[in-house]
């Protein structure tokens, strides 16, 4: 594959956007580029300045109570929250403090919290965290799961968003469309990268990616 292209952030040097053009396939769609938001996602400082620029959102927000982390963004998730406690925002949790929380899924691909875990959503206010938005699909399974456990959907940050709403909920992004405005992603079955016979260069998914 190419070689890593990067964008700062405006008021952050520590937040960079790493991308690799070309053509992958997600689990939702195909992408003609690869955010490889790694670092952002595992180096302290980067995970740090990522959550911090991410709260900017949420300030003078009433009331947080989970952070529920999906795309492997729990770090990011640990800062965001702190981040918001030192700024005043409430929770409703008995000890005033807010739940970073982890996706399960089942077959189906839909989350789902066990018995030890349900407390962190019912009757909750839940600001779900991803690393990436592109289709809204996977977004969409969390939010419905969320309210199947009795929790709401009080925002939604992403590092790197295509949508700025789904399900009537405003995505919060630190990169969107204005930093790359020919990203585009496709339906598989709708791809003019696959048409025009332009070989797929890896699989990807909230992990990584894997070349082919």
């Amino acid at each position: 594959m190419q070689d890593y292209k990067k964008i700062d952030y405006a008021t952050n040097k520590d937040v960079v956007l790493r991308y690799i053009p070309g053509h992958f396939i997600t689990p939702n769609s195909h992408v003609n580029y690869y955010m490889d938001l790694t670092d952002m996602k595992s180096r302290q400082r980067e995970a740090r300045a990522t959550g911090e620029e991410l709260a900017q959102a949420y300030m003078v927000t009433d009331i947080v109570d989970t952070i529920l982390c999906l795309d492997n963004m729990e770090v990011v998730g640990a800062y965001l929250a702190n981040k918001l406690t030192k700024a005043g925002v409430h929770s409703m949790n008995n000890h005033q403090t807010i739940y970073i929380a982890s996706p399960e899924y089942d077959s189906g691909g839909s989350i789902i919290f066990r018995e030890n875990s349900k407390h962190m959503v019912k009757g909750k206010k839940v600001l779900l965290l991803l690393a990436t938005v592109s289709t809204g699909n996977t977004l969409q399974k969390a939010i419905q799961s969320i309210n199947y456990y009795g929790g709401s959907v009080m925002g939604i940050s992403a590092i790197f968003s295509a949508a700025t709403r789904v399900m009537d909920i405003s995505v919060n992004s630190l990169y969107g469309p204005k930093d790359l405005p020919d990203y585009i992603n496709y339906r598989p079955d709708d791809c003019p990268m696959c048409r025009n016979k332009q070989p797929v260069d890896a699989l990807c998914n909230g992990f990584g990616y894997s070349l082919l």
